[in-house]
This record gives C-alpha cells, structure tokens and sequence, in this order.
C-alpha cells in the first residue's frame, strides 16, 4: 500500500517536471524568436522598402518607355554613323522627347540584335520610344524623290542629282564611257540608258545607285516593248530603237505626234535617205554648240551630223521614257517624210520635198514673235 502511494506520488512528480521543462523549453524557444524577430525588424522593413521602391521604378520606368513621346507634330531625327544606344538617348533627352538618355539602352537590351541604321527619320506623335527604337532598327528613314526629265543627257541627270544636296555624288566629272564602265552598262557609252523617270533615295544614297536602278528599269521597259513591237522595223537591235527613241524624244514634246515622227524616220531609214534631225548634230557639236544651229554647225564632221551620215548615229543623244520607246517600236501611219516646227511646239508635215520647202519659208523664215519649240504646258 505504501509502495503505490510512493508510486503515484513519483509518477505525477514525473509529469509536473516534464510539464514544466516542456514550459520551459517553449519560453526559451519564444525568447529566442522574439529577440531574433527584435534583433532582425529592420531587416524586413528594408526588404520590404526595397520590393515597393523597385516596382514604383520598374512602373515608372515602363510608362516612360512606353507613353507617346512629347512632340506636338511630325519631326526629323538623324541617326548618324556611330550612334550607339546611348548617344541616341542624349539626343532625344537633349530634344526633351525623353525623360533619361539611358532608357534607349533598356530598349535595345531587350531586342539584342537591335543595330540603328544611318539615315534621317520622321518621328511622330503617335509614337513612344519602342517604336521609335524599332524605326531607327528598319533602316525605314525618309524617301526622297528626283525627276529625271525624258530628252535629258546623261551629265544633265548628274547635275540635277548634284542639286538636291542630299545624294552622295561618285561619277561627277567622268565621261559616258568612263560612267558606263564603273556601272557595269551593257554598252560603252552610258548616253540613253537610263530610263526617264522619278525615283525615290534616302538621304545619302549615291548617284550611282540611282542611275544603276534607273538602266534596270530601261532594260526591262526596252525588254517588253521589242516584245510587242510592229513586224518589219528597220532595226537590227533593241539597242538601234532605243536610238531612234531618243530623237525622237528631242524632237517633239506633243505625245500624239511621236509615233507621227518615228513613223518619218523608219520611212527615210526604209528610203535610204539621211534622216537630218537637227538634234543629233547638236549632240555630236557638244561644246561647240552655242545655242544657234548654224551652217557651219550642219557641215560639222561628226559620227551624229546626220545631215553628212546614213543610218542611226551610233548611240542615243538622250535618255526617254516610256513612250518614246512605244512610239519607235509601234509607228503612226502617214506618208510624210518631212517635218518643220511650227514654232508653237507642234510640227507641220509634208509628204515631198517642195511642200517641206514652203513650210520652211512659212515657220522658219517669217517667225512668230513667240515662236517656241516646246509646247505649252497646261496648268
């Protein structure tokens, strides 16, 4: 009996010492959280300040990249050659389109293969610095655009390209021949292989790429019309067409009397008779040639006096387009085998000799006081 009572006692003696060290244990446990908790406040408050200052960062950050950038309407922004990321930031920062020059950095870090092409752009107000960085990437700069007028020479297309400004210049002071060469021509002399027409350049492209796009497109145009032309054409060669294309392009401006013209030509070509244009002499005087076709001129020895000379020169006297070319290939009909300025533009016809005369004394002898070799051009 005592034994058990000894027992009892000692064993709930056991639990309030187990209870309390299990007590014991939980404060020490909590003391030690609370005063690493005490110890470590500071810690999570800078985490946490860290996290919310990064996203209001990252926020801002991405409106400014992504908002519209300040610009009222369109403006021209260069890229010049050696503009980095960063250089092209100063500039927009410097211009006030940006906010920070290193925001252009993010962008192109998030496009690796991003390169800024050389050129000049037209920003718009639509745009925000991705698209912006995106055009500069496309090499999608500004078109300009150059007429190159039909009856113009080879030098006079130089000297209208050397007029903009904007294109780089490479063939200035070279001959036909030395033109034709450096292009890579199908003929020696560059004369009348360069199709008239307009044509759109980037800032700083060069003449020689422009003339080099305008011979593929003779080429091509040449190409299609000897397909579809007349049968029986006095020509061995689309190259002898693109000749007679020529004159006929200095010859008139009416376009309803090329194919009139052309068809004169082929019929002398078809005769055996000169076909004494006027403008091939002018051509081959080159220089000498001040303004007034004189006799002198007309007796001049060259390979274009035509008044001296059988046949075709031996390459065109300039460059024509599209319907110089159709008119040599597709003739009008008229038995005509002269013609004279009427002074107004326009010419008169003749069918012989002896009425070719009397419309010389009528237009050529007794001149209008405005008489004009081109026509007036409607407004």
């Amino acid at each position: 009996m005592a034994f058990n009572k000894w027992f009892k006692r000692a064993k709930r003696l056991h639990r309030v010492k187990k209870s309390y060290r299990s007590r014991k244990s939980y404060r020490a446990k909590k003391s030690y959280l609370a005063r690493w908790s005490y110890r470590n406040k500071w810690f999570y408050r800078v985490v946490f300040l860290s996290i919310v200052v990064t996203a209001i960062a990252a926020g801002h950050l991405y409106q400014s990249i992504t908002s519209t950038i300040s610009l009222d309407s369109v403006e021209t922004f260069e890229v010049s050659k050696g503009d980095t990321a960063y250089s092209l930031g100063v500039k927009l920062s410097e211009k006030g389109w940006i906010e920070y020059p290193f925001l252009t950095r993010i962008v192109a870090r998030l496009e690796p293969e991003w390169v800024p092409k050389v050129g000049k752009y037209a920003i718009e107000p639509t745009m925000n610095l991705l698209d912006v960085m995106a055009l500069f990437d496309s090499g999608q700069s500004i078109f300009y655009s150059i007429t190159l007028l039909e009856g113009k020479t080879t030098q006079d297309f130089l000297s209208a390209m050397a007029a903009r400004g904007n294109i780089t210049m490479t063939l200035t002071g070279m001959s036909n021949q030395e033109i034709a060469k450096a292009l890579g021509l199908a003929f020696p002399h560059s004369e009348g292989q360069f199709f008239a027409n307009t044509y759109r350049y980037h800032e700083g492209d060069t003449d020689a790429s422009i003339l080099k796009h305008a011979n593929d497109l003779l080429v091509q145009t040449l190409a299609d019309l000897w397909e579809s032309k007349v049968p029986d054409l006095p020509y061995k060669s689309p190259y002898e067409a693109l000749i007679m294309a020529s004159i006929i392009e200095k010859e008139t401006g009416v376009p309803v009397e090329r194919p009139l013209i052309a068809r004169v030509f082929i019929s002398r070509l078809e005769k055996g008779m000169r076909l004494q244009t006027d403008p091939t002499v002018i051509y081959g005087l080159g220089d000498l040639f001040k303004g007034n076709l004189t006799r002198k001129g007309l007796q001049h020895s060259s390979p274009y006096n035509t008044y001296r000379v059988y046949g075709l020169p031996p390459t065109p006297i300039a460059n024509v387009g599209r319907e110089a070319i159709a008119a040599a290939l597709n003739p009008g009909k008229t038995d005509a085998l002269y013609f004279v300025a009427k002074g107004d533009g326009t010419h008169a016809f003749s069918k012989t000799l002896s009425e070719h005369n009397k419309a010389v004394r009528e237009f050529q002898f007794k001149r209008r006081e405005d008489y004009r070799s081109t026509p007036v051009i409607a407004k």
